[in-house]
């Protein structure tokens, strides 16, 4: 038997999704394939690596420990492998949906202006951390996005949370609602790159029910179909405005962070693209917190 790529990539491919099912479909293979070919890489490393639960599957301690080794490998083939006249000198940026929000294409037009020789590419990726795991980006725009070995963290700015309310719904004509006002609704969650979960709610009575989507298509079309409510932020608000959706200020819920994240080493010209987004949004947050004074006067 012969370990090779195609075993690091079916491990990570079932450590991104949690699923065996959902990884196969991915890979375009069986399931039982799926299952023998991690099998297989686990006989070879000598420890177990996944878990099965209700839920699907589970990383064990050696699998996280693994799958850093796996994903960089994986990174360094295709690296390896990418043709000479593909190779890129600018950055390719991740973002699991709504980019930089109502800034994205200013800013990016900025960079370009002062950094024509490194161009910026935007690629939405479905992931928590939008293709990063992998290194299928050089970094990526993430919200909510705590600290962990191995990601830097760049602070951009932060963004205030909305409620996405159905157009019909009771309270879509609200100036603000709080999150009290949402405990009868069922919240429309986003379990791979969402913002919100029900500890939002912590200490406080929640929604009567919670629906999971896998993305941002399917978080807006179950809203807009009256299926619940969602929690976002005010990016969305730009980035997927929806006829079916109103969106509305929530009073009482915290602000969330957005970051550019990096693994380490940082990609060459990606700290000097998070001190310019830094910068950029930054000026962006004075002039607004400028204008708002001056409308109180």
């Amino acid at each position: 038997m012969t370990i090779g790529v195609r075993h690091l990539q079916v491990f990570a491919a079932v450590a991104r999704t949690l699923n065996l099912t959902r990884a196969a479909g991915e890979l375009h293979l069986s399931q039982p394939a799926v299952s023998r070919t991690l099998q297989e890489l686990e006989q070879h490393l000598g420890a177990p690596l996944v878990v099965r639960s209700p839920r699907g599957v589970e990383l064990t301690e050696e699998g996280r420990d693994a799958l850093a080794q796996a994903r960089a490998a994986l990174a360094a083939v295709d690296a390896a492998l990418l043709p000479l006249a593909q190779r890129r000198r600018g950055l390719l940026i991740g973002h699991a949906w709504a980019a930089l929000g109502a800034h994205t294409a200013e800013v990016l037009q900025s960079w370009r202006a002062v950094r024509p020789d490194v161009p910026v590419e935007l690629r939405r990726i479905d992931e928590r951390l939008a293709g990063l795991d992998e290194r299928r980006v050089d970094a990526s725009i993430v919200r909510g996005v705590r600290a962990e070995p191995g990601v830097q963290l760049r602070h951009l700015c932060d963004e205030r949370r909305m409620a996405a309310l159905p157009a019909g719904h009771r309270l879509a004509g609200r100036a603000e609602v709080s999150l009290a006002d949402l405990t009868e609704d069922t919240l429309i969650h986003n379990t791979v790159s969402g913002t919100t979960s029900l500890s939002l709610w912590e200490g406080q009575r929640g929604p009567r029910s919670v629906t999971p989507v896998r993305n941002t298509d399917d978080w807006a079309a179950a809203i807009a179909a009256e299926s619940g409510v969602g929690v976002t932020t005010e990016a969305t608000r730009v980035m997927y405005p929806h006829p079916g959706i109103a969106y509305v200020p929530l009073l009482d819920a915290p602000a969330v962070p957005v970051a550019l994240a990096w693994r380490d080493p940082a990609p060459v010209g990606v700290q000097e693209f998070a001190r310019f987004l830094e910068d950029a949004l930054g000026s962006v947050a004075s002039s607004q917190s400028s204008g708002s004074a001056a409308s109180a006067l």
